[in-house]
């Protein structure tokens, strides 16, 4: 009786083990699944964080006031402050006057040096006073500045004429000296009609640097100013504000450069010119002499 007691406990307990096994499986498996979710949501985490980068096109309106496409100097103006396109049309303006001067000067010199060499070969011919006045104040050579200087000095010896004083003899130093007196201020209005236009060129060389300087000053100003309100160093973003800025001392330096040269190289014609007038002032004055000592 015992030992059929103990086969039925037997079974009993494998019966329940056999229905248990399940339940354990079960509840071993199920915190895998329930901690699914959690581990699901740290991978979905850093979605939001796309949403935070920062849109090249805004940062664009931070610094450069509209999205930059193609950088091109006309595209660079155009996205400019108001300062900054301010002085670069001074600039510009500068430039095409600079550059105006030039080719009215070249044209004025030219025709000057022409005219000069038609005079001179016409006065050296001249005989008597009153034939050199005759060429001087012809109009072939109205305006050139040597007849000019012939035609006062002779001019001078005929009012002396007219007014009865002698320019011979005792009197002749006194005519030569009215004469001289003359042709000097000729010469005085000579200088300030051949420097014509030097001031401008010589304060476009010398301040276009930096005023260019200034605009980049500004416009690089304003460009880090959109850097720090945007948050970004992206250099493909901040580069086309910066770009425009120093666009500014490349047109200074565009109307500075030739502006200088310009001025040095009238100076030279200028002082060339010069020096040929001072040549003349002397040759005039002798052939005067030697007219009044003949008594002519």
């Amino acid at each position: 009786m015992l030992k059929k007691t103990n086969i039925i406990l037997a079974l009993a307990g494998a019966a329940v083990l056999m229905t248990g096994t399940p339940v354990l499986a079960q509840d071993a498996t199920t915190p895998p699944a329930a901690t699914a979710p959690a581990a699901a949501a740290p991978a979905a985490a850093p979605a939001p964080a796309a949403t935070t980068e920062t849109d090249p096109g805004n940062v664009g309106d931070a610094v450069g006031g509209e999205g930059h496409g193609d950088i091109t100097p006309v595209s660079m103006f155009m996205e400019a402050g108001l300062v900054v396109k301010v002085v670069m049309i001074g600039l510009v303006l500068a430039s095409i006057f600079s550059w105006t001067i030039l080719l009215i000067k070249m044209f004025e010199f030219g025709g000057l040096n022409r005219k000069t060499d038609q005079f001179l070969e016409s006065f050296r011919g001249a005989r008597t006073i009153a034939d050199m006045r005759r060429v001087a104040t012809s109009d072939e050579f109205d305006g050139n500045p040597l007849a000019d200087m012939a035609a006062a000095a002779t001019e001078e010896i005929e009012l002396s004429r007219q007014a009865g004083l002698s320019v011979t003899g005792d009197h002749r130093d006194s005519a030569l000296f009215r004469a001289q007196s003359a042709v000097a201020a000729v010469q005085a209005g000579l200088a300030a009609r051949l420097s014509g236009g030097q001031q401008f060129l010589a304060s476009t060389g010398s301040t276009g640097p930096f005023v260019g300087l200034f605009g980049t000053v500004y416009g690089i100003m304003n460009s880090f100013i959109g850097i720090a309100q945007s948050n970004t160093t992206n250099l493909a973003v901040v580069a086309p504000g910066i770009a425009e800025a120093l666009l500014a001392t490349g047109i200074g330096l565009f109307a500075a450069i030739p502006a200088v040269i310009f001025y040095n190289y009238f100076n030279t014609r200028i002082s060339a010119y010069g020096t040929r007038s001072d040549g003349f002032a002397a040759e005039l004055l002798n052939a005067i002499s030697r007219q009044l000592d003949k008594g002519a």
